[in-house]
């Protein structure tokens, strides 16, 4: 098979206690469903001379590719508060790929059988789950957001049983690296120093080689990581994105978005949006994202305890000088986000009161979030009459006077909006019309839509009918999809 593979598996190198070798478990009748040509071209492969039926048995793990070494990573997470020891319990990572420009990408099969972490579960998952996840992991990369990507769904030919009896699939995920929080959790509660620092130079060595001569390279790893993401979660709200199961171990330390399960754009703007069917409690609302990066991070930061320093004491005190910073710092970058998004170059001391001003009247007034901000680009859209209303018109009308101050030949305030504000997102209706269809057999609306996702800041007449959010629906939730 002349695909292009080319292996360099060093995670696989790693101690022992940090993965269990496993292939994935065979599939019956495995069918490509989608392949992403161009994210294939992008890593440098090329599945051109191989039909559907090879390129499937591949995809599924039936014929794995030669120079992989399959495995289960180690992982442990808080998952809604509580501490968990975890694991790939339904996914294995073939290798690590290096690509024609001397990039590392993992590659992972999801939903490819059980593994020593599985628990009670079957290691398999539905087509529809992950199906949802290749479509909003391609629209935050198209929408600038860092993020793991999909190169193809697969049917297995087997059922999956849950609520309901579902069709089995397996996703191939592309990823920078499969390491979390939550990886550092389960080192560090072996309480072997010498495996924590050896995670911690892989990391720094792999991700992050610009502070590898750091007197204190745990510290300066604490907060490069909290700096990627507070620019990560500042780009989900940049966009209205609701990741739903913010979990240690599903905070990647590359910085990308990771684990799309309950996950979802919002239509009507409200700061308090839940969309995921197990969150009874609003700890994963849209408003809550940004604190709980910030508890993630603190759990990260007890991780790295032992290796800032000898003493305990200083440790803590050094992690939390860092972490006492992640207030001002996300502040200081939300604003300059929204402020892009409102076309508003400088700083004036009332930009704050504007902008928490427009939130108020949308929330109140129930404005779709994306729209709105079409709406001040005087994008083509669906009229709201709030939008004509005394208190919006006001708010507008302060807003106008603010963008005076812009008046310079170099600042377009209109060209600073487009980039930051999308005019498509994948509409939670849209996005079940496109699931249901597939799970029929029908793929035409999945292929129209993955195809409009690619271009989410221009209007073209592919998208005008997946600008609008479709018919409201109140009690919308999402699942996670184990």
């Amino acid at each position: 098979m002349t695909i292009g593979w080319h292996f360099d598996n060093s995670y696989y190198k790693l101690p022992k206690s940090f993965r269990e070798e496993i292939d994935p478990v065979p599939v019956k009748k495995p069918e490509l469903i989608v392949l992403n040509e161009n994210l294939a071209k992008n890593l440098g492969l090329d599945f051109s001379n191989l039909n559907k039926d090879e390129i499937s048995h591949i995809l599924s793990g039936n014929d794995l590719p030669k120079g992989s070494n399959s495995i289960a990573q180690a992982y442990a997470g808080h998952q809604f508060g509580h501490f968990t020891m975890l694991g790939d319990g339904r996914a294995v990572l073939i290798g690590e790929h290096i690509s024609k420009s001397n990039e590392r990408f993992d590659i992972q099969f999801k939903g490819s059988g059980k593994t020593s972490f599985s628990r009670s579960g079957d290691g398999r998952a539905a087509l529809g789950p992950m199906l949802r996840e290749y479509v909003i992991s391609e629209a935050l990369h198209f929408l600038d957001i860092p993020t793991t990507r999909s190169l193809a769904v697969v049917k297995t030919g087997e059922e999956v049983f849950r609520e309901e009896v579902l069709i089995g699939a397996i996703l191939t995920r592309i990823a920078s690296s499969h390491i979390r929080v939550g990886t550092f959790q389960y080192i560090a509660a072996r309480q072997k120093k010498d495996e924590l620092e050896i995670l911690v130079n892989y990391v720094i060595d792999r991700h992050y080689p610009n502070i590898k001569n750091e007197k204190n390279k745990a510290l300066e790893l604490l907060k490069v990581l909290m700096e990627k993401q507070i620019s990560l979660v500042i780009n989900w709200m940049r966009v209205g994105f609701i990741h739903g199961v913010m979990n240690t171990d599903n905070m990647s330390v590359s910085g990308e978005s990771i684990d799309f399960g309950p996950c979802a754009f919002m239509d009507t703007y409200n700061s308090n949006t839940v969309f995921s069917s197990i969150d009874q409690f609003g700890r994963y609302s849209f408003s809550n994202q940004p604190k709980i990066t910030k508890w993630n991070i603190t759990r990260f930061a007890e991780c790295l305890l032992p290796l800032i320093d000898e003493n305990e004491n200083k440790a803590i005190e050094l992690a939390t000088e860092v972490i006492e910073e992640f207030e001002n710092r996300y502040q200081r970058k939300w604003l300059n986000m929204m402020r892009d998004k409102l076309g508003m170059f400088g700083e004036e001391s009332s930009d704050i009161d504007l902008i928490n001003e427009l939130y108020k009247i949308m929330e109140t007034q129930k404005l779709d979030f994306t729209n709105t901000f079409c709406h001040l680009m005087k994008i083509k859209i669906d009229e709201n009459e709030s939008y004509m209303q005394d208190e919006f018109t006001k708010w507008k009308n302060k807003w106008l006077q603010r963008l005076k101050a812009n008046e310079s030949p170099n600042n377009n305030q209109l060209e600073l909006m487009r980039k930051n504000n999308p005019i498509f997102i994948p509409r939670n209706y849209h996005v079940e019309k496109a699931l249901e269809e597939a799970n029929k057999g029908k793929l035409e609306l999945l292929k129209k839509l993955l195809n409009v996702i690619e271009r989410p800041y221009d209007t073209n007449d592919q998208s005008l009918e997946f600008i609008n959010p479709g018919p409201e629906n109140r009690n919308y939730k999402t699942f996670c999809g184990t």
